[in-house]
């Protein structure tokens, strides 16, 4: 049972030792720091050396390859519009052809319409790195 009570001691003796370092440690009064900075000051500051400058913003990294892959997945899902309406053509009346056909058609604009709300959450997410209110991503006239 002497033990026990030894490690209680030592503990609230610790605690009250790292409690009394703290608290002389921390500045008192109005010297408290106020944290103004923003996720883009937090993100600028994580920066590497190598790394562009630009990462976020119309011509930022980030918004190219967004761009990039928004027009990759936008294509791909046009070209199975395209084949699944061909495929629903060609069908004959073949039950298991025009399901088959419908179904790609389905999953094409079920493509689209996630691809497009993958777009918005990526504006939403990028423009609260940057100072404009979420509106960091707009298609570049390139």
């Amino acid at each position: 049972m002497a033990v026990k009570g030894e490690k209680l001691t030592s503990f609230l003796l610790l605690a009250g030792l790292v409690g009394l370092v703290t608290t002389s440690l921390l500045p008192h009064g109005n010297a408290i720091a106020v944290f103004t900075q923003s996720m883009a000051d937090g993100a600028q500051s994580a920066k590497g050396i190598d790394q562009a400058s630009d990462l976020f913003g119309p011509s930022g990294t980030f918004n190219t390859i967004t761009n990039v892959l928004l027009f990759a997945v936008g294509a791909i899902s046009v070209i199975m519009l395209i084949i699944g309406g061909i495929r629903y053509v060609v069908s004959g009346g073949d039950s298991t052809a025009v399901q088959s056909a419908k179904n790609t058609i389905l999953y094409a604009v079920v493509g689209i319409v996630i691809c497009l709300l993958a777009y918005a959450v990526i504006g939403f997410v990028i423009g609260s790195f940057t100072n404009s209110g979420g509106a960091a991503i707009a298609p570049t006239s390139s």
